[in-house]
């Protein structure tokens, strides 16, 4: 018996404006299209913009990443 996977879209800029207002890392590196390994290393290395909730959550607020998805990375001198 074979079974097939249901096909999984990725998620939209829609669905990030109409989401929650903070997203998780992993689901960061979804709308990114990048590992949830090199989400966490993008968070890390400042290229994802988070807020710590508590001494382990990190949240990545959905207006930080709409405006990264839409505008790109500023560069900063």
């Amino acid at each position: 018996m074979t079974t097939t996977a249901a096909p999984t879209t990725a998620p939209t800029l829609d669905d990030l404006r109409e989401g929650p207002p903070t997203v998780s890392i992993e689901r960061a590196a979804e709308y990114l299209g990048v590992s949830r390994a090199y989400g966490y290393r993008l968070a890390q290395n400042g290229h994802i913009p988070t807020i710590r909730l508590g001494a382990r959550r990190l949240r990545v607020p959905a207006a930080a990443l709409y405006k990264l998805l839409t505008e790109g990375e500023t560069q900063t001198t």
